[in-house]
């Protein structure tokens, strides 16, 4: 059982291009507002390099309370660490979602990390770089209306390997590198126990830490959660990490597939998934009366039940 990578990350931007739709034509909170850019004054610029053919400067926006980013070309890396009297010396790295066209930050990034921290965890969000939008909001919506209408006909797609996807994501992954590189190598500075360094993503995110899981020669992941990403089989590598999996019942990006926990399964790894019946996509740490608002308790609970909020022979 294959993956079909570049089917999984056309669903990635269905997803949240569907998001972006459904809340762009709201006239209350969906409504897109420009922002600008913030100072993002903890970010640690991984030095990757630009993307190529860039038609602008990363600009910024708001929709449903929430800052996002796009046209990202220079990649950082803002940390989050816990106070030292509850640091347990884990780590994650955070990548927020948006289909490759935008980050949201916020929801699925600075919360996030800000939540890890507060539990004595590490937390370092990834701001991935990005493929090219226009620079004018106008001009950004209709051009991912066309790209949605092309991206949505995946009939004609033929199945291939991991290995080889169509979507070029290596600008992404080089990233992802450079993140865990850095936390590595400056791990005495942030009190990281580099055994137990992990990633979770969500969305797009998601397929990015499954994406690095399964091509990436560097990273030596202690754990990994994709949240709310794509389900199907994959080819699980020698030394795969844990791996602690959530989806909504309701979401668009399910379709009853589990083939990626049956691999993880399969292939003998230590796997636990949780299907919630409600949650849609895009929830980020939870909304307002929906089961799978206890995700993170959950996925805090498997990290210490994992002993990966205790170092090895530490009471």
């Amino acid at each position: 059982m294959n993956l079909n990578i570049s089917t999984t990350l056309v669903c990635f931007f269905i997803a949240a291009f569907s998001f972006f739709l459904t809340s762009s034509v709201i006239a209350q909170d969906g409504t897109i507002y420009p922002l600008d850019n913030p100072d993002e004054p903890n970010a640690i610029q991984l030095g990757t390099g630009g993307v190529e053919d860039q038609p602008s400067p990363e600009t910024w926006f708001r929709q449903w309370g929430d800052p996002m980013a796009r046209n990202i070309s220079t990649a950082t890396l803002t940390p989050f660490l816990p106070d030292p009297d509850i640091a347990n010396g884990a780590a994650v790295i955070v990548a927020p979602g948006g289909g490759f066209r935008w980050l949201s930050l916020s929801n699925e990034g600075w919360q996030v990390a800000e939540a890890l921290a507060e539990r004595g965890i590490a937390a370092f969000v990834l701001k991935y770089r990005l493929h090219p939008t226009p620079e004018l909001l106008d001009d950004f919506r209709e051009s991912m209306n066309r790209t949605f209408e092309a991206a949505s006909d995946t009939s004609s797609q033929e199945e291939e390997p991991p290995s080889r996807p169509r979507r070029n994501l290596s600008d992404q992954l080089e990233d992802a590198e450079a993140a865990y590189n850095m936390i590595v190598e400056r791990a005495d500075e942030w009190g990281v126990d580099t055994d137990r360094l992990g990633m979770i993503g969500f969305s797009a995110g998601a397929g990015l830490t499954m994406y690095s899981t399964l091509n990436s020669e560097i990273m030596e992941l202690a754990f990994i959660g994709p949240i709310y990403g794509g389900m199907n089989a994959v080819e699980v590598p020698e030394n795969a990490p844990p791996m602690f999996n959530v989806i909504a019942a309701d979401d668009f990006l399910f379709h009853g597939e589990i083939g990626i926990i049956q691999s993880w399964f399969e292939a003998d790894v230590p796997v636990e998934f949780h299907l919630y019946q409600n949650g849609g996509h895009g929830f980020g740490l939870g909304n307002p009366d929906r089961t799978s608002n206890r995700w993170f308790d959950a996925f805090i609970h498997w990290l210490d039940v994992n002993e990966f909020l205790v170092a090895n022979g530490s009471e």
